[in-house]
């Protein structure tokens, strides 16, 4: 009975995707540096001692107020039916404090650097609904490393696979989307397969020109691994980022941000690790190259 109400709710829905469905328009390649940052941060971490062989800064961090620095950049392309997305995500927080006696401690309360490309179908491209947006099944390739090691655990090293569905580039829903989640973990030399699911939005909220409130996240469930690492292991992982930005001058702008990390050790009996970023990004950004509509001969 369950499953047969689920069908019926999925047929609805595409077939309401369907009614509002109009022809892709845009084409070509779009280059955009989304941001490129300085955030100021104060970083609120609890139970990191009992994560501190998980390879993940944001779990081991102390607490602290630091500079953390961030690129996000994208190239896509844009076919009749398909879009290529590829990216880059680097960030990177350290602080370094010398004690009278001239020992130094160093800590990092961020370290992750993401290439991905994802291949999504344009199947439907829906106006006047929830501010217009385009649909269909995507596949997304990803790998996530760091720039250091933390001091007792190994570099991540992680090959990220997705397939799924997703609502993406409109007006307000800039991604919305459920999909299987597949990982390689490189990280330690016995190598684990890792299954589960995951899902993410993000949305963004104009306010009034110059200004608009932008609301991300990231949820993901690890139902299955190959190789069982009581020391990284994680059952489930949530990241949630809400930020106001507010342009000042052509391509700059300050956005006071919050950032919650939270994610559960699936072994150990370990309480829950959080992590809390509270700060302002000054960030530069700009379209080199946007994708045009498709003029009509």
């Amino acid at each position: 009975m369950k499953l047969t109400k689920l069908t019926v709710f999925i047929a609805l829905l595409c077939l309401t995707v369907v009614s509002f469905a109009k022809e892709n328009d845009r084409r070509g390649w779009q280059l955009d540096l989304k941001r490129l940052a300085l955030n100021v941060t104060s970083t609120s971490v609890h139970h990191a001692a009992d994560y501190q062989t998980f390879p993940d800064a944001r779990l081991t961090a102390d607490n602290q107020t630091t500079i953390q620095g961030a690129l996000d950049f994208r190239a896509d392309n844009f076919g009749k039916l398909y879009l290529w997305s590829n990216g880059i995500l680097a960030e990177y927080g350290k602080n370094t404090i010398k004690a009278t006696d001239g020992t130094r401690v160093t800590t990092e309360s961020v370290d992750r650097i993401i290439a991905d490309t994802s291949y999504t179908l344009r199947l439907w491209n829906v106006q006047d609904f929830w501010g217009g947006f385009e649909a269909g099944p995507y596949l997304l390739a990803a790998y996530e490393t760091e720039f250091n090691s933390t001091d007792n655990a190994p570099l991540k090293k992680v090959l990220r696979g997705e397939g799924g569905f997703k609502l993406f580039e409109g007006k307000y829903i800039k991604a919305l989307y459920v999909s299987a989640l597949f990982e390689e973990d490189f990280t330690y030399p016995k190598h684990s397969t890792k299954l589960g699911w995951t899902a993410g939005f993000e949305i963004n909220a104009p306010i009034r020109e110059g200004v608009k409130a932008t609301f991300k996240g990231i949820w993901r469930d690890y139902l299955h691994e190959s190789v069982k690492q009581v020391n990284s292991d994680l059952d489930y992982s949530l990241e949630l980022d809400a930020r106001m930005e507010v342009l000042v001058w052509k391509n700059l702008s300050v956005a006071p941000f919050i950032n919650y990390f939270t994610a559960q050790a699936k072994y150990g009996g370990r309480p829950r690790g959080q992590n809390v970023y509270v700060g302002v990004s000054f960030s530069f950004s700009k379209l080199f190259k946007e994708a045009k509509p498709l003029i009509e001969e």
